[in-house]
Order: C-alpha cells, then sequence, then structure tokens
C-alpha cells in the first residue's frame, strides 16, 4: 500500500522514525506522545520499507500477546529479513518455550533475591569512588558500570573487559541513521561478540577447571528436547543475554534520575522514604518505557481496523503504551502516589522480559543506596544531556553534582 493509497483510506501517515538522530532529553518520549494524540489506535510511516505502528497501549498488549498473528523472528521493525537470530526473543512458541524453561532459573526471584546483599555492598563502594569530588556522570561512573558488572559475573564474563564489552554493544545498539545507515557496523560487532563467546566456551569446554556457576560454564550443557543444544543456538542465546544485560537498566537508570535530579518533591521524596521506593520503580517503568518492540505478521488480519497482511512489518512501542492517558490518568506525569502502576514496560505475552525480577532489585538498590548519601543534585550542564533512540531509549551521559 502506497502512502497515497493509506491516505485515500483514511488510514494517518506520520513521519514516525525507529532509528533517529541524537537529540536533547525526553525528545523520543514526547514525539511518541505526538502520534499517539493524533492517531489511534494505529498509524502508517514510510520509514525503511514502511510499516504500521499501533499506539494504544490495550492493542499493543493484545498484539504482544498473540505470538499467532505476530511473529517474533523479527524484533525491529526496520529489518524484515534480519541475518540474526537472537535466542529465545526471536523465537516464537513452542520452540521459545523450550529455550524460555532453560533460561528461566538463572532469573528467579530466588536466585536474584541472594543477590542483593552484594548488589547493595558494589552500589556504596561505586558511590564512594565520586562522592567527595561533588559531581559525576551518572551515566557513564553508575548506570552502566552498577548493573553491567553485576551481569557480567551472572554470565560469567570477566569484568575488566567492561570497556570492550560496552563498545561491542553501544555499535549494536546505539547506530543511528547516519552512523550505521545499512546496519553493517551491527552485524560486524554481532559477529565479533559471538566469535567472543565461542573461544570462551570452548575453553570452558576444553578446560573443567575454568569453569564456574555462571550461565557460560552451563551453558555446554545446555539440551533441548533431550539434544544438546547446537554451538549456534548457544551463541546466539549468548549474543542476546550480553546485549540485554550490558544495556537495558542503565538505560533505565538514566531516566529515573534525570527525573528525579529535575524534580525537587519527587527526589526529596525518595531520599526521606526509602519504602517508597519499589512502588516509585513501577511507576519509573511506566512512565519512561525504553524498550521499543517490533513483530512480523504471520496471515492477512483486520488488527483494530488496520488492514494488516501477511509479511507486513508492526511496531509495538512500549514508550505509548505506558503514556496512554486512557490506561493511566495523568500518565505523561510521574505520581509517585499512584494507585495502581502496573504496565507492560517489561512487555508481554510469552516473550515478557526474563530478567525482570533482576532489574527491578537493581533499580531498587540503586535508589536506595545512592539516596542514602546523596539525597540532593542537579543535571550540572544540560546541553550534554543527549538522547538515542533505536531499540532501546536512554541518555548517553548525565552530568550531576551535589554540595561534596
Amino acid at each position: 500500500m502506497t502512502t497515497s493509497e493509506q491516505e485515500r483510506a483514511g488510514c494517518p501517515v506520520e513521519d514516525y522514525v525507529f532509528m533517529g538522530d541524537r537529540r536533547p532529553p525526553l525528545h523520543y518520549f514526547r514525539a511518541l506522545d505526538g502520534f499517539q494524540e493524533r492517531a489511534r489506535p494505529f498509524l502508517r510511516t514510510d520509514d525503511a520499507q514502511g510499516y504500521w505502528v499501533f499506539t494504544d497501549h490495550e492493542v499493543i498488549l493484545e498484539g504482544l500477546q498473540h505470538p499467532e498473528l505476530f511473529s517474533s523472528r523479527v524484533i525491529v521493525p526496520n529489518e524484515p529479513d534480519p541475518p540474526y537470530k537472537w535466542i529465545p526473543i526471536m523465537l516464537d512458541p513452542p520452540d521459545h518455550t523450550k529455550w524460555r524453561r532453560v533460561l528461566g532459573s538463572y532469573f528467579s526471584p530466588g536466585r536474584v533475591e541472594r543477590l542483593e546483599d552484594d548488589q547493595r555492598r558494589f552500589a556504596r563502594e561505586l558511590i564512594e569512588r565520586f562522592r567527595a569530588r561533588g559531581e559525576c556522570d551518572f551515566y557513564a561512573d553508575f548506570a552502566q558500570v552498577f548493573p553491567t558488572t553485576i551481569f557480567l559475573q551472572i554470565m560469567g564474563l570477566p569484568v575488566d573487559e567492561l570497556d570492550q564489552f560496552m563498545a561491542w554493544e553501544d555499535k549494536i545498539l546505539h547506530g543511528t541513521a547516519e552512523s550505521d545507515p545499512d546496519r553493517s557496523v551491527a552485524f560486524g560487532a554481532m559477529m565479533e561478540v559471538m566469535g567472543y563467546f565461542q573461544g570462551l566456551i570452548t575453553q570452558r569446554r576444553d578446560q573443567p577447571e575454568t569453569r564456574g556457576d555462571d550461565i557460560v560454564s552451563h551453558a555446554i550443557g545446555w539440551a533441548i528436547d533431550g539434544q544438546p543444544a547446537s554451538d549456534e543456538e548457544v551463541l546466539s542465546c549468548m549474543l542476546l543475554l550480553f546485549m540485554a544485560g550490558l544495556d537495558t537498566v542503565a538505560s533505565q537508570l538514566s531516566y529515573t534520575f534525570l527525573h528525579l535530579a529535575t524534580h525537587e518533591a519527587d527526589r526529596a521524596r525518595i531520599a526521606a522514604e526509602p519504602g517508597l521506593v519499589p512502588h516509585a520503580v513501577e511507576e519509573f517503568l511506566r512512565a519512561y518505557p525504553i524498550v521499543q518492540t517490533a513483530r512480523r505478521a504471520t496471515r492477512d488480519v483486520e488488527f483494530h481496523g488496520c488492514p494488516v497482511k501477511a509479511g507486513d512489518m508492526v511496531a509495538f512501542p512500549l514508550g505509548m503504551a505506558g503514556r496512554d492517558a486512557k490506561a493511566y490518568p495523568g500518565a505523561k506525569q510521574v505520581d509517585l502516589d499512584r494507585s495502581s502502576t502496573r504496565h507492560i514496560s517489561f512487555g508481554a505475552g510469552p516473550h515478557r522480559c526474563l530478567g525482570s525480577h533482576l532489574a527491578r532489585q537493581e533499580l531498587t538498590v540503586a535508589l536506595q543506596e545512592w539516596h542514602k548519601v546523596i539525597p540532593d543534585y542537579h543535571v550540572a550542564d544540560p546541553a550534554r544531556v543527549v538522547e538515542h533512540s533505536g531499540g532501546v531509549y536512554s541518555l548517553e551521559a548525565l552530568p550531576l553534582a551535589w554540595a561534596s
């Protein structure tokens, strides 16, 4: 369907783009708000090859709950035939279910809870490295380092190679239409990561003394339907875990602390009422949903009035779901007293995020431990705060300052 045909059919056509340029903070959330106000429950964009974008919370929720209609073989709307397969997020049931069962125990509530004391000690250690200076780049000095180091330990990866891991992650997830128009840089970095994991898995297999109680060490013994998982499958799974663990919590922390640095009353309450923090975490997740996912239609279907054809790409931006005023009164505002903070910022349906328990705990620990010692702070240089779009929204720098 061409743009002119869409217009004749009454379909809103908007200038929605998946990979935009770097912009001032909250630009992309405000853009999503505008699309939602102008086009419900869907719109069409000419971005990439053209695709549908669903804009209402309830429609997005329903779409994510029906893999028989919308396949997860794609993950971003501008790649209809991706040259990679991240396991298990790019699998549909029943194969997805089998892999999820293998991975579930690593992120169970009980296992995550046992990590809390160590996480609190590490958070305090990080904060003490810069507290006396009276300033830091919150993203580089804390948001990246805190959850990433924890995840490297869970994976069984060397923490002293963090800089290399983050360089790969940046190429894969943070390219723009200008810096990586054909995604070749991202794909090359994916191959480098998989090559790294191949060497690590070979070492753990050939040298039992190098194994530990970690995901990479366990992966050499994984089985699906009673058969050993292939190296290709294991490497695809490692790539997914690598990217998810190194990016998402850091991104969520960046928006949370930007909000608190610019909203004095909310910051004062977080510092004064540490018991409020778990509830506040849910509200921040709802108000700033960082993941913008996509699917591919498996058949012709009229979905909430949208004439979807088999093979069409469809976007389900979680940033629109969480900020939909039909679902949440005053949705664009953070309300720490909101009676219900149920949200789908971790996704919905069979692909709901496996790491949600870990992410919630890390966010809670970070907020509580930070505000014990640095309760009052502000953005030191607003011009340095830059936002990027793509599959995961994030700030790239957040300079904070406080009285030392």
